[in-house]
């Protein structure tokens, strides 16, 4: 039986749904999954397919057994974009009963206690992310090496990623000799095997080219606006540009290259097009947008320069995340009402 609501006028009829939706943002990922897989191999294929049965599976069971509800959402493909996006954020050689515990963090405690899609104030892939960053830091920074479809898992050859050398390049207390070295790490990358995925990391953060045409797939079909993607990336540019200018980028590199490493490498693109967009948890109006995502591209700056980790986009959305309640408070003026 249909369910039939009754709500006071006006009313608008449109073709999206919940369902439509996260289909599209699941489709716009597939290209930068399908250079994951190339690069690192089954262990890419083994995580997601992990991440993504455990998600739905815990949310069948939270809303089944504790819940009590007759009406089940695992077929709204939520639970299945949040496995994806788990992934995204993980080693492809991690242990499969990390992800395990990454899903299960990720539904129950960052979407289901607070009563499911639509009432979680943060984003539940990078809930299970930054707990598990926590809770096996060791196991969550050793990245595998970039492969052509690598057919080893829990053994494959591991190194760096390039926010890693850049880290250790800004460390003035690191001895000479290791920065020299992550210098000569950094510079043996070229442009193109950053944009094309030929480097170590999680899955989302190898292939910037495929996450580019991925978020543009979502703004064109307008899953997505372009006010958080946007302000992301141009805040955390300006930001490298003045390190530059002030002359606090590594020895040897110069501002051009400097900007260029912060945009391609890490988590950037990931976040900024398909984790900072969730529609739950980023706010409303277009300026209250465009104020969060250069919330996010400050935090993500100040961490990787000045804080503990290389890497600070999961932090970064999070903590934004916490004020969307008070960017939704930035509302335009209602028609006909003049301003005092």
């Amino acid at each position: 039986m249909k369910q039939f609501i009754v709500a006071p006028a006006p009313h608008a009829h449109g073709s999206d749904s919940v369902r439509k939706n996260m289909l599209l943002v699941i489709l716009a990922l597939v290209p930068a999954y399908a250079v994951s897989v190339w690069q690192f191999g089954i262990g890419a294929l083994i995580t997601a397919a992990i991440s993504i049965l455990a998600c739905v599976g815990t949310e069948w069971l939270i809303s089944r057994f504790v819940l009590k509800e007759k009406r089940q959402t695992i077929g709204d493909l939520s639970a299945v974009l949040t496995g994806l996006l788990l992934a995204f954020n993980l080693p492809s050689s991690i242990d499969w009963w990390i992800v395990l515990i990454g899903a299960v963090v990720a539904i129950g405690v960052g979407k289901m206690t607070f009563g499911g899609l639509g009432q979680n104030p943060f984003n539940p892939a990078l809930v299970g992310r930054v707990f598990l960053l926590i809770s096996f830091p060791a196991q969550m920074t050793t990245w595998p090496v970039a492969k052509h479809f690598d057919t080893s898992y829990l053994d494959a050859e591991t190194g760096a990623t390039p926010l890693y050398y850049l880290k250790h390049m800004l460390d003035k207390n690191a001895p000479m000799a290791e920065r020299l070295g992550s210098v000569k790490s950094i510079t043996e990358i070229e442009w193109w095997d950053y944009l094309s995925g030929a480097m170590g990391g999680s899955l989302g953060e190898v292939c910037a080219l495929a996450l580019i045409l991925g978020g543009i797939i979502l703004i064109c079909t307008k899953t997505i606006t372009w006010h958080i993607p946007v302000s992301i990336i141009a805040t955390v540019a300006l930001f490298a540009a003045c390190l530059g200018w002030a002359g606090m980028v590594p020895d040897g590199m110069e501002t051009y290259q400097f900007v260029g490493y912060e945009l391609l490498t890490g988590g950037l693109m990931l976040g900024a097009f398909f984790m900072a967009t969730d529609y739950v948890t980023s706010p409303m109006t277009a300026w209250g947008k465009i104020i969060f995502g250069i919330g996010i591209g400050v935090l993500v700056m100040v961490i990787r320069t000045w804080g503990a980790y290389p890497e600070g986009m999961s932090f970064a959305i999070l903590i934004m995340n916490a004020c969307v309640p008070l960017l939704n408070k930035i509302r335009p003026t209602r028609f006909g009402e003049k301003k005092k």
